[in-house]
C-alpha cells in the first residue's frame, strides 16, 4: 500500500495544557487536532497490518503512516517545547503506532492489571490520538500510593518495583483493567476518550488507559478503542 496520507490541522484545533500531580507533571490536551480524522482510519483499515503488541499494551498494533510523526512536529514541535522542554530542533526522532485494545481481562498478564510508564527517561513525550468516541475511555495518570512516585526515572525504578512487589499489586484476583483509583495507585489525572481528541504527557509518568467493566473489546477499527500513540525522542541534555 502505498503510504501518502499528509495529515494537516483541524481548522478548529485548540489545546489545554495543565500541570497536574504533586510532581507538576506538565499535560496536554488538544481538540479538533487532523482536518481529516477519517483518512487516518481509513489507511488503517486499508493497510491492516496488525500485530500482537508487547508486554504493556493489551491488544493489536500496526505502524502509523509515515508523514504523521513529521505533522507532529510540523504542527506541535513549539507547544511541545513550551511544556515539556524538548526544543523542536533537537527531535531524535519518533515514531507512530496505531492501537487496538482487544486482550480480555482473564488473558492479561499482571503488569497489564496496573499503570506502566513507557520509558524511564525524562527528554521523550507519548502522544495518544483518539479515533474513537468517548465510550471507548480515556487515559489516566496516577500516583503510586506508598512511594509517592507520579514518574518513575531510572533513579527510582528499583525502589519502585521492589516496593510494589512487597505489598502486593500484582496480586489480582480476578484479573481487572485500571479504571480509576485502587488501594495501590490514586488517580491524578483523567482524559475522556473524544474523536479526534490528542492527549500528550512525558513517557516516565505512570499511566493506563480507562478501560470500564462492560468494555465490548470490539477489534474492528472503524468502530473499537482505535488510537493513534505517538513516541517523541528529544536529544538529551549536555
Amino acid at each position: 500500500m502505498q503510504d501518502n496520507l499528509k495529515p494537516q490541522l483541524h481548522s478548529s484545533f485548540t489545546y489545554q495544557d495543565f500541570l497536574v500531580g504533586k510532581e507538576k507533571i506538565p499535560l496536554i490536551v488538544i481538540d479538533d487536532f487532523i482536518k481529516d480524522p477519517q483518512a487516518l482510519i481509513k489507511f488503517c483499515i486499508d493497510a491492516n497490518s496488525f500485530n500482537n503488541a508487547d508486554n504493556f499494551y493489551p491488544g493489536l498494533r500496526m505502524p502509523g503512516p509515515e508523514l504523521y510523526v513529521h505533522a507532529i512536529h510540523y504542527y506541535l514541535g513549539d507547544l511541545i517545547e513550551s511544556a515539556f522542554g524538548i526544543r523542536k530542533n533537537n527531535w531524535l526522532g519518533g515514531r507512530s503506532v496505531y492501537s487496538m485494545v482487544i486482550t480480555q481481562p482473564n488473558d492479561m498478564n499482571e503488569q497489564q492489571c496496573i499503570p506502566h510508564v513507557d520509558s524511564f527517561k525524562y527528554d521523550s513525550v507519548a502522544c495518544v490520538h483518539y479515533l474513537c468516541d468517548a465510550t471507548q475511555g480515556g487515559t489516566s495518570l496516577y500516583r503510586h500510593r506508598k512511594t509517592g512516585f507520579e514518574k518513575i526515572d531510572e533513579s527510582r525504578v528499583e525502589y519502585f518495583n521492589k516496593t510494589a512487589l512487597e505489598e502486593g499489586v500484582l496480586d489480582i484476583h480476578p484479573k481487572t483493567y485500571m479504571n480509576g483509583s485502587t488501594d495501590f495507585f490514586e488517580q491524578i489525572a483523567c482524559v475522556d476518550a473524544k474523536f479526534n481528541r490528542m492527549v500528550i504527557y512525558p513517557t516516565n509518568v505512570l499511566h493506563s488507559g480507562n478501560i470500564a467493566p462492560d468494555f465490548k473489546f470490539d477489534p474492528n477499527p472503524a468502530t473499537g478503542r482505535l488510537t493513534l500513540n505517538s513516541f517523541i525522542y528529544g536529544k538529551p541534555a549536555e
